[in-house]
C-alpha cells in the first residue's frame, strides 16, 4: 500500500451505494479511509478503482468556476445601465438567474464575491464604482440585500422546484426583501447623512419606479434559466 496525495490502500467505498468495503480485511486501511473520509484508489490484483474522490473534485472545481463566472455576470450585468425614464440595470436579473441555475450555496457565494470585489475596490457596481463608500452610502443596502434575494430564490426553488410559477413567486419574493432591507438602508444612512426621511418617500425614489423593470427583469430571467439550465451541469 502507498499513500499520498492519493491515498491507496486495500480499502474502497463502492461507487453506488458510497458504503465503505473492506476488500482485504486491512485495519490499517480501515482506520485511515474512515479518518481522512476520502475514497481511494485500490490495487487488488485484478484492480479495482473508486471514481467518487475523483467525481468530488470535479464537482468542487466546476462549481468554483461556475461561481467565479456567474460573479462575472453580476458584474457585467450592472454596468448594462438601461436608458429609460429612470435608468435601471440588470443586476436583479443577474442574481435571480445567478441563483436559479446553481442553487442557494453556490448562487449565494457567486453573489458574495461579486460584493467582496466591489468591497476592495474593483469597478463592478453600477456606473463602473467600487469600494467600500458604496456599500456605506445610502444605496448599499440594496447591493447587500441581494444576498438576500439570492438565499430566498435558492431556498425557494430547492424545496418546490423550479417551474414557471415557482421561479415567478421566489424571484419576486427576493426581489421584495432586498427592496425591504435595501430601504430601511436608505432611510437610516439617508437621516444621519441629510436628515429624516419618511417611508413614502424613500419607497417613492428607490423602489415604486424600478417595479415594472423588475417585473420585466424576473420575465426574462425565467427564459434564460428555462433555456440554460440543461448547460448547467454540478
Amino acid at each position: 500500500m502507498s499513500f499520498g496525495m492519493g491515498v491507496s490502500c486495500c480499502a474502497a467505498y463502492t461507487v453506488r451505494e458510497h458504503k465503505f468495503v473492506n476488500r482485504f480485511n486491512c485495519k490499517l486501511c480501515n482506520f485511515l479511509c474512515l479518518q481522512l473520509k476520502q475514497p481511494v484508489v485500490c490495487y487488488p490484483p485484478k484492480g479495482v478503482i473508486c471514481m467518487k474522490t475523483t467525481t468530488n473534485n470535479h464537482t468542487y472545481i466546476l462549481g468554483l468556476v461556475y461561481c467565479a463566472l456567474f460573479a462575472a455576470l453580476i458584474a457585467i450585468c450592472s454596468w448594462i445601465s438601461i436608458p429609460t425614464t429612470i435608468p435601471f440595470t440588470l443586476q436583479t436579473f443577474a442574481v435571480c438567474v445567478t441563483t436559479a441555475l446553481l442553487g442557494t450555496k453556490r448562487g449565494f457565494t457567486a453573489v458574495l464575491v461579486y460584493i467582496l470585489l466591489g468591497l476592495v475596490g474593483m469597478p463592478v457596481f453600477s456606473g463602473f464604482t467600487g469600494g467600500i463608500g458604496v456599500l456605506a452610502g445610502v444605496t448599499g443596502g440594496y447591493i447587500i440585500g441581494f444576498l438576500f434575494t439570492a438565499l430566498a430564490v435558492g431556498l425557494i426553488t430547492a424545496k418546490f422546484g423550479k417551474s414557471i410559477p415557482i421561479l415567478a413567486l421566489a424571484m419576486a419574493v427576493g426581489i421584495l426583501i432586498c427592496y425591504a432591507f435595501g430601504t430601511a438602508w436608505f432611510m437610516v444612512v439617508y437621516a444621519r447623512s441629510t436628515g429624516p426621511v419618511g417611508l413614502m418617500s424613500a419607497l417613492s425614489w428607490c423602489v415604486f419606479p424600478y417595479l415594472l423593470p423588475d417585473a420585466v427583469k424576473i420575465v426574462l430571467a425565467i427564459i434564460v434559466v428555462n433555456r440554460m439550465e440543461k448547460y448547467v451541469k454540478l
